[in-house]
């Protein structure tokens, strides 16, 4: 596990290279913070970082945007919010995106826990009073929580 802070959108380049560092070649990114917490924004700096070419936006009403680098290398982004029912997103494929050997980056997964991988980062983002992020990120393999 790891921990550090972000005191200002400022420092958010320093936060994604950290945790492009971290996740190594792990496909599966599970960003998890309150409505707010700047799970988009952040999820925004990374594509930047990866190469990403694309506009970069929240898939809230449409569950998933595909996103594509210099490189040719394609990401998915999820956002499960307005999910009421867990079994919809397999109208959108949802296994085959995610066992498709891109990176997919989603927020809201407890959503839809049941089909999340069960080998993931997880990037926990929590707001202090000042505005800051502290960003927790952990390794999840099996299912168990691995540093």
């Amino acid at each position: 596990m790891e921990k550090f802070y972000c005191p200002e959108i400022g420092n958010l380049h320093e936060t994604a290279l950290k945790i492009v560092s971290f996740a190594g070649s792990e496909k599966i990114w599970v960003f998890k913070g309150d409505l707010g917490a700047g799970k988009t924004t952040l999820i925004t700096e990374l594509a930047r970082v990866l190469g990403v070419v694309d506009k970069v936006s929240s898939p809230t009403f449409s569950l998933v945007n595909e996103y594509q680098n210099t490189k040719g290398e394609i990401f998915y982004h999820f956002d499960f919010y307005r999910v009421e029912n867990p079994a919809e997103v397999f109208e959108i494929g949802i296994e085959e995106y995610f066992y498709s050997g891109n990176r997919c980056w989603i927020e809201w997964a407890e959503r839809i826990a049941a089909y999340i991988p069960l080998d993931f980062i997880h990037i926990y983002i929590e707001v202090d009073e000042a505005g800051g992020r502290m960003i927790t990120l952990q390794r999840v393999i099996n299912g168990e929580t691995n540093g």
